[in-house]
């Protein structure tokens, strides 16, 4: 497929007209920094002299925080939060990247997500992860806050132009949760795309999902190494969840569009370079994927977009975000795009 470089360009210049609505499982990425001091007493473990914290915003938020970052704060966030303080860091978190936290809904019987990384470094070596300690609550939601989550859904999606469903499957988004953003969205006329790592099934009537190559091939129960193991799956997952492309992303391999008129485009990698952290990567594709449906694209458009986009971000640590400006001067000389039936 031919990839028109003036149309590029014009569309990633549209992408911050575009309103965005998350729904999912917010969560905080604590990143715990420290100095090796030495080996502890106690127990043979390292002891860390503390240097500082930074709060990230992570799972549905960290897709919610590049839509921001490229739409300048054009971006609402319907989730469930505790009463600790955690909720404190992530709101403040959703305030320092200009995104409306507002529809944050509380309760009390659960606890934030929170991930947090504890790293280490010494004069003669770079900082490393040492551990990391997963805070959340897996149990679905009570019927009053699904209730309460439903009339946020249903107050903020008609005043965006598309909405994300993200969901990492931390008890967040319901079955009746993900039927209500889904009807909203199609009674509204907006795009509606389900990033999922499981249970792919569960999602019809969307226009697209970004389903990763593991999940996909666990979920079609084949392993997808061909044009036609591609099709096969993406039919599969077409037929499932009535979308009008599926957008598998394949790690090094780049990503696959297969649409719903049996088109078959695989994008590889742009400027390709070290790659130093893919954390967050999939959040960034789907977020600048789903701007550039909004803005008007095509679904192979749009996938080069979230594809040069995510090549930026895995350059640096952790959740990490990109602008405008850089995907413009990252877009390759020459696009070379496989495309088959």
């Amino acid at each position: 497929m031919y990839i028109n470089k003036d149309k590029l360009v014009t569309l990633i210049k549209k992408l911050n007209d575009t309103k965005i609505l998350v729904i999912g499982d917010m969560a905080l990425d604590e990143m715990i920094y420290g100095d090796t001091e030495r080996i502890s007493r106690e127990a043979p473990v390292l002891i860390l002299q503390h240097t500082h914290t930074k709060c990230i915003l992570g799972a549905a938020a960290n897709a919610a925080h590049n839509a921001g970052n490229i739409n300048n704060g054009k971006v609402s966030v319907i989730g469930v939060i505790g009463d600790d303080y955690q909720a404190n860091d992530l709101i403040k978190a959703f305030k320092d990247a200009n995104i409306d936290s507002s529809s944050l809904i509380k309760d009390n019987g659960r606890k934030t997500i929170t991930k947090t990384r504890i790293s280490g470094s010494c004069s003669h070596s770079i900082t490393q992860q040492i551990v990391r300690i997963d805070r959340q609550t897996k149990e679905p939601l009570t019927e009053e806050t699904e209730n309460r989550v439903i009339k946020k859904i249903e107050n903020l999606t008609p005043q965006c132009d598309a909405v994300i469903i993200s969901d990492y499957h931390v008890g967040t988004l319901t079955e009746r949760i993900i039927r209500a953003a889904i009807q909203c969205a199609n009674n509204c006329r907006k795009k509606i795309i389900v990033d999922a790592q499981r249970d792919l099934n569960n999602y019809y009537g969307i226009t697209s999902m970004t389903p990763n190559l593991p999940d996909t091939q666990k979920h079609v129960g084949f392993a997808l190494k061909t044009k036609s193991d591609f099709l096969r799956a993406g039919e599969i997952l077409l037929e499932q969840s009535g979308a009008e492309a599926i957008l598998i992303t394949c790690g090094a391999d780049g990503m696959v569009v297969v649409d719903n008129y049996g088109h078959y485009t695989h994008i590889p990698v742009f400027n390709k370079a070290e790659v130093f952290d893919v954390t967050g990567a999939g959040d960034t594709v789907t977020a600048l994927y789903t701007l550039a449906l909004a803005a008007g694209a095509e679904p192979v458009y749009a996938a080069v977009i979230g594809n040069i986009a995510a090549g930026i971000v895995v350059k640096q640590f952790g959740c990490a975000t990109t602008t405008i400006n850089e995907i413009l001067d990252s877009i390759p000389d020459k696009i070379n795009l496989d495309e088959g039936e």
